[in-house]
C-alpha cells in the first residue's frame, strides 16, 4: 500500500509554525485526527476532525478505520521522540506513513538554556509514574524531563528533596515556542505553590547535599538502598549475579523467589529498557519490592504473587531467569529452562549443601560454570580487628544453546 498517513508535529506556533510539506499534507488530507488543543490550532481545512479517543489505547482502531485514506496525525513537537508516531509504528507499516517532525521539547529546552544535549539525560514521566526520575538523579546531572500536567513540577522537587538532592536547580519551561511562553527558576526545596500549564517541561540541575543518597547505575548498590527482611542477595554477591545475567537494551529477566527485588531492580538500571518481573509468593515481601521499585526509579517491575512453577504460566519468554531460591523445588528450574529464550542466560545461587549438589547435577547435564563466592567483612573482637566470613554462596551460570 503506497502512504496514506502523515504524522506532522506541531508546536505552540502552530499552523504558522509548519513547513510547506506539511500544509500540504494538511489541505490534502480526507482526514486530520489530533487532541482538541492541536485541532484548535488548524484553519479551516476540508478533512474531518476526529480527537484522540479515550482512553488513547483505542487509537488502534480509530487510524485503523481510516487505512488507505489520506489521513494526518498532529502530534506535539518531535512524533518520533516520546511521540505518538511509535504507537503508530506498531500497527501501520513505515512504507505508509510519512513523518513531518517539530523542534521537540529538548531541542527547546536545551536551546532556552545553552545545554548541550548530548550531556543530558532526557525522558518523559507523561503517561508513566514519575518514580522513573529516580534513576537519573545523580550528582551533576542535568535532566531534561517531559511532564505529565502542572502536578509533576512538586513531585519531582519532593522526590529530588528526599533523595538529599533539595538544592538542585529547577527550570520549569511552560508553553515553550508560543506567545504564553514562561520560564520559572528555583531550588528543588523551595518550589513555589501555583498552578503550573499543563504543557510544561522541567530541566533539572542536580545537586547532591551533605547525606544525599546517591546510587550508581552499576551493579551492587549498597545494601541499605534496600527495604528488606534479610533475604536479599548480598551486595558483592548481587554485582557477580548481574555481571553473569549480562543485561542488554530491551532484554527480559524472571527474578524466581525475588525476596527484595534487588537482582530484578538492579537488571531494569543497569541498561535502556530492560524489564523484570519479579516472583514473590510472600505478600509482605512484594509490599517491600514495590517500595524498592519506587524509590530506585523501576516503577515498570512487573510483581507475580505467585510461587514457581505456576508463576511461569502466561508469562513472555525470558531472555535471562535468576533463581536466587528454591531451584531444587520440583518445577522451579526446568519449567524456566524450557521457557528461557534460545542463547538466554539462567543464573542459579545456593548457599546449602543440598542446593549445592543440586547444581552439580544441573551443571552436568547443561554445561555452563559453578563458582563459589566466599566473602568476609571486618568485625571487632574486644579491641582487635577480624575478618569475619559470610555464608559461601555456590553460583551456576549457564547459557541455553
Amino acid at each position: 500500500m503506497s502512504t496514506w498517513l502523515t504524522i506532522i508535529g506541531i508546536g505552540e506556533d502552530g499552523y504558522a509554525g509548519l513547513g510547506a510539506r506539511a500544509r500540504e499534507a494538511l489541505q490534502q488530507a480526507a482526514h486530520v485526527v489530533g487532541s482538541e488543543r492541536t485541532l484548535a490550532m488548524m484553519p479551516a481545512l476540508s478533512g474531518v476532525r476526529h480527537v484522540w479517543p479515550q482512553p488513547f489505547s483505542a487509537v488502534v482502531e480509530q487510524i485503523n478505520a481510516l487505512r488507505g485514506q489520506p489521513t494526518v496525525i498532529l502530534a506535539t513537537g518531535d512524533p518520533m521522540n516520546f511521540g505518538v508516531a511509535r504507537k503508530v509504528l506498531t500497527f501501520i507499516a513505515k512504507s505508509e506513513t510519512e513523518i513531518i517532525p517539530h523542534l521537540s521539547a529538548f531541542s527547546l529546552a536545551a536551546a532556552r538554556l545553552g545545554w548541550s544535549l548530548p550531556d543530558c539525560d532526557c525522558f518523559t514521566i507523561h503517561g508513566r509514574p514519575a518514580a522513573n526520575v529516580e534513576g537519573f538523579i545523580q550528582p551533576e546531572a542535568r535532566l531534561l524531563i517531559l511532564t505529565e500536567d502542572g502536578s509533576s513540577v512538586a513531585e519531582v522537587c519532593r522526590r529530588l528533596t528526599a533523595r538529599g538532592f533539595g538544592k538542585s536547580g529547577v527550570t520549569v519551561l511552560e508553553n515553550m515556542g508560543g506567545g504564553q511562553e514562561r520560564m520559572s527558576h528555583f531550588a528543588a526545596d523551595a518550589a513555589p505553590a501555583q498552578d503550573w500549564s499543563p504543557l510544561n517541561t522541567m530541566a533539572v540541575h542536580c545537586v547532591a547535599g551533605e547525606g544525599a543518597q546517591i546510587w550508581s547505575r552499576m551493579a551492587g548498590l549498597p545494601d541499605e538502598a534496600f527495604r528488606h527482611d534479610g533475604k536479599i542477595t548480598k551486595r558483592e554477591v548481587r554485582a557477580a549475579t548481574l555481571a553473569a545475567l549480562a543485561p542488554a537494551p530491551d532484554q527480559l529477566l524472571w527474578d524466581v523467589g525475588a525476596g527484595s527485588g534487588s537482582v530484578g531492580i538492579e537488571w531494569m538500571r543497569s541498561a535502556r529498557g530492560c524489564e523484570a518481573i519479579a516472583i514473590e509468593p510472600d505478600a509482605e515481601r512484594r509490599a517491600m519490592i514495590a517500595q524498592n521499585a519506587d524509590q530506585l526509579g523501576t516503577p515498570r517491575l512487573r510483581i507475580i504473587p505467585l510461587a514457581a512453577p505456576l508463576a511461569y504460566d502466561a508469562l513472555p519468554a525470558p531472555h535471562a531467569v535468576f533463581i536466587g531460591g528454591g531451584i531444587s523445588e520440583p518445577g522451579t528450574f526446568e519449567a524456566a529452562w524450557e521457557r528461557l529464550r534460545p542463547g538466554g542466560r539462567m543464573v542459579a545461587n545456593v548457599v546449602t549443601l543440598e542446593g549445592e549438589m543440586h547444581l552439580y547435577d544441573l551443571q552436568e547435564k547443561h554445561g555452563g560454570e559453578l563458582v563459589r563466592m566466599e566473602i568476609s567483612n571486618l568485625t571487632r573482637i574486644g579491641h582487635l580487628r577480624a575478618m569475619r566470613p559470610r555464608m559461601a554462596v555456590t553460583q551456576w551460570r549457564a547459557t541455553k544453546a
